[in-house]
């Protein structure tokens, strides 16, 4: 990905003053290896590695041939949040086995659109299909046609407030009369943790809620429901990806409301031609506290939290001591190609962000943030709060 960028690969067509101007500009990776070999003072070398933590102490690079020493002292970093596990693009000086960076950013992410140009309408979001539905000519005329499909996103639900119950009764009385094409309940679905009992109470708190979906047929007939579960309901640890909600909580509900599923976190909706990921984790937290270099303008931090995750591919660019990852399902965190709507449920203000063709938003925490929520219209990709 990073090799075809215009800054790394020299273009075979256009005007010679064009091409001149652009071989002016480019630069050549080297790997580490070649610095480790070398005897001499390497100026202006830029190499594509992840930062790691050097055996000595500090922090250091480390590519696929070897790893070297990295002193960022003086180093301008660009925007982003840079953190252990992180690939990135450093230019400096290498000197007396160490790199000295005088800058350092990230790989320049690539859009969806570019990825398709290269590799055709193959799939790699997900599903039995082996080619993406992206290009279908009669999905892409329903999408548009099709005006009145919303998308609801929620996020914190906790069933276990009967205020929160009272906001989604209000809630499914102003829709009622124009159901939704579904409703996305991102956990945690729980308040606080109930040791042993939490999967009866939970089971309770669901039961509950299917008896207020029944109170609206309408939307209890027309709506799909998915229910993406958070950091802290029902399941395993502090793994990631995180499998659904246990069946024995969610038999009844299952057999009571005829359109529900109870995905993993992240999950995947694919909506007509448009990919859509959904993932609950407090992940801008945790990459501020593991940043080994903080932005300036720490306002525009989500902005700078799209950007990071961009550049990576994946929704998790953290080393394994700090979010572990269940190996075997690790494909489930990527993001390449870029998805079309990324839904980021974290502790943090409401945004919505739009970048490289593709748009990020975060609903805010019903529970805690005055009952914000979000809603996506997929005929023409707007999001209204």
């Amino acid at each position: 990905r990073t090799i075809r960028h215009d800054l790394f690969c020299p273009s075979s067509t256009g005007s010679k003053s064009v091409n001149k101007y652009r071989q002016q500009q480019q630069f050549e990776l080297k790997f580490i290896e070649y610095l480790l070999s070398s005897s001499k003072i390497e100026n202006k070398v830029v190499v594509l590695a992840m930062i790691t933590r050097h055996r000595e102490g500090g922090f250091a690079l480390e590519d696929i041939t070897g790893t070297v020493k990295l002193d960022i002292s003086k180093t301008l970093f660009h925007a982003g949040l840079f953190t252990e596990a992180c690939f990135v693009l450093a230019e400096g000086v290498y000197e007396d086995e160490v790199f000295f960076a005088s800058a350092i950013g990230f790989p320049p992410a690539e859009p969806a659109k570019s990825f398709y140009q290269h590799f055709g309408d193959i799939n790699l979001f997900g599903g039995p299909f082996s080619r993406s539905f992206k290009f279908s000519v009669n999905l892409k005329a329903f999408e548009e046609h099709n005006s009145g499909a919303m998308l609801i996103f929620l996020s914190d639900v906790w069933l276990d407030q009967p205020t929160v119950l009272d906001k989604l009764r209000i809630l499914f009385t102003g829709y009622s009369s124009i159901p939704p094409t579904a409703f996305i309940l991102i956990g945690n679905f729980l308040s606080a943790p109930y040791g042993y009992k939490e999967s009866k109470i939970m089971k309770e708190c669901l039961e509950t809620l299917a008896d207020l979906i029944c109170e609206f047929p309408n939307i209890k007939e027309r709506s799909h429901f998915v229910f993406v579960p958070g950091i802290h309901d029902v399941g395993f640890g502090n793994v990631l990806p995180r499998p659904p909600l246990p069946e024995s909580i969610t038999a009844e509900i299952r057999e009571r409301l005829p359109w529900v599923d109870f995905s993993s976190n992240p999950c995947r909706i694919q909506y007509c031609t448009q990919e859509i990921v959904i993932f609950r984790e407090d992940m801008i937290g945790k990459i501020c506290r593991n940043c080994i270099h903080i932005p300036e303008d720490e306002e525009d931090i989500p902005s700078h939290f799209v950007r990071t995750i961009t550049a990576q591919g994946t929704l998790c660019p953290l080393p394994l001591n700090v979010s572990p990852v269940y190996w075997n399902y690790s494909y489930a965190l990527s993001i390449y190609p870029m998805p079309d709507l990324l839904v980021l449920a974290n502790n943090y203000e409401p945004f919505e962000i739009s970048r490289l063709g593709s748009l990020f938003i975060n609903p805010g925490s019903f529970s805690r943030n005055d009952y914000s929520f979000q809603v996506y219209l997929p005929s023409n990709h707007q999001v209204e709060k």
